[in-house]
């Protein structure tokens, strides 16, 4: 049996709309100089948070889990757009983290990758890439 998720958006003036999800809401519009009021993120921003706010959720959830000596996870969550029509052409998940086994962040990281619902729709339709920042790189 499948099961559903659903949203409620409505109209708040000529360029923004306002998300209802679940017990929380969330304004969404454009910037000015596109146009819109700058009243919340774009919808493209807010598609990159939803990205990046499943595959940490599964993270910290999978650290949790095997009470793993991992902390101060960070991440950004990098999109590539593309013209013709304007879309995503790649993302990019830059993960880093305070951990003493490499090994195990790394296994954790792909259980994650496997187990976000917005990483198993992507998966095959863009470019979706997950690295792990080295503490060179770890200034996220």
């Amino acid at each position: 049996m499948a099961s559903e998720m659903k949203i409620q958006l409505r109209q708040t003036s000529a360029s923004a709309t306002e998300a209802t999800i679940g017990r929380h809401t969330i304004a969404i519009d454009r910037p000015v100089a596109k146009g819109g009021g700058d009243a919340g993120p774009m919808g493209g921003e807010l598609f990159l948070a939803a990205v990046g706010g499943c595959f940490m959720s599964t993270l910290l959830a999978a650290i949790r889990a095997r009470e793993a000596e991992i902390s101060n996870v960070r991440m950004d969550v990098v999109g590539s757009l593309a013209d013709s029509p304007a879309r995503f052409a790649a993302i990019e998940l830059r993960v880093a983290a305070e951990s003493r086994d490499p090994e195990l962040l790394e296994r954790l990281v792909g259980i994650a990758d496997r187990g976000c619902i917005m990483m198993n729709t992507l998966r095959g339709a863009l470019d979706v890439r997950v690295l792990i920042a080295t503490a060179v790189q770890a200034q996220i």
